[in-house]
Parts: structure tokens; C-alpha cells; sequence
């Protein structure tokens, strides 16, 4: 038992939390950034977390992290929440679909939820196509170039969560690292 406090005794117990803080600001970070390309994984919001975590870990004032940093972050998060929700439906909206198809790209996505990396996928595409079909009464064509918009609107969404993760992730290490 002697030996153990001994050794105890001479660890810096600051460093080790300071390493651990890093190493979780660290993986937050990175992980959120491969998160914005996987459905499965909350992206920017494990970004938001990791920046939050350095903020108030460090205390406001040595964390050298702005408010308004924080504030800008924070609505750029918002935003890929939103980009995130509606890509789908505004990419079919584009490619011609009616409200019923906007509609069916939204029920979609969130029945899709449900049902992992496949739903997500699939659900909103789906959503668009059968409602097409059912409640708008379209051909199968004119169904197909809706759901052929909820496609691109996917592939323009993730191209701009991407973005808004880099401009997250750009804006703190400017504001803790550059200009304070």
C-alpha cells in the first residue's frame, strides 16, 4: 500500500488531465469531421461538443476562445442541422416534385432513422417515389426525376455539411490558437 502512494505521489495529476482533455477535444473533433460522411455518426454535433468541451474545461478565459467564436459555431451548427433535414426535399423540389414528394422525402428521413445507415438512405428516397405515386398521383418518369432529385439534394447536402464542419473546426482553431 506504501509502494502505491508512492507512486501516486509523483504524478502530475494537472498534466494528466490536461492530456485528457486534449485527447477528447482531439477525437471529438476528428471524429465529427468522418462523422459528416456517415449517416450514422452526428457529425457537426460531435465537432460543437468537442469545441464546447475546450471552452468550459479550460475556464472562458483560458480556454482563448471568444464568445462570439462560440456563437458563430453554434449557428453554423444550426445550420448543418437544417441542411442535414431538408437537402433531400429541396433536391426533389429542384427536379421537379410537388409538396407531396417533399413531403415524401421527409417522412422519409425520419422513418429512416429507425432503420440504421440503410434508412437513412433509402428512407427519403423512397418517401419521395411513393408519394409521387400514391398522393400525387404521378407516372413512374416524373415520380423517378423526383427521387432522382432527393438524390442530388443528398449528395449537395453532404458536400455542404462537409464544408460547414471544416469552417467549424477552421473558426476555432483560429480563434484559440491564431489570433488569441
Amino acid at each position: 500500500m506504501i509502494i502505491l502512494a508512492g507512486i501516486f505521489d509523483g504524478i502530475d495529476w494537472g498534466a494528466v488531465t490536461d492530456v485528457l482533455l486534449w485527447t477528447s477535444i482531439v477525437l471529438l473533433l476528428a471524429i465529427g469531421l468522418l462523422g459528416t460522411f456517415l449517416p450514422v455518426v452526428p457529425g457537426t454535433t460531435l465537432i460543437w461538443a468537442g469545441i464546447l468541451v475546450h471552452y468550459f474545461s479550460f475556464g472562458m478565459e483560458d480556454s482563448k476562445l471568444t464568445w462570439q467564436s462560440i456563437v458563430v459555431i453554434t449557428m453554423l451548427y444550426i445550420i448543418s442541422i437544417v441542411v442535414d433535414w431538408f437537402s433531400g426535399a429541396i433536391g426533389a423540389k429542384w427536379f421537379g416534385s410537388s409538396k407531396w414528394g417533399i413531403g415524401g422525402a421527409i417522412f422519409g428521413g425520419i422513418v429512416g432513422l429507425f432503420f440504421g445507415l440503410p434508412g437513412l438512405i433509402i428512407g427519403p428516397v423512397l418517401g419521395v417515389f411513393l408519394f409521387e405515386m400514391l398522393f400525387a398521383k404521378k407516372e413512374v418518369k416524373d415520380a423517378s426525376n423526383s427521387t432522382v432529385g432527393t438524390v442530388v439534394g443528398g449528395v449537395a447536402g453532404l458536400f455542404a455539411r462537409v464544408l460547414i464542419a471544416l469552417t467549424m473546426i477552421a473558426w476555432y482553431l483560429t480563434d484559440a490558437f491564431v489570433f488569441n
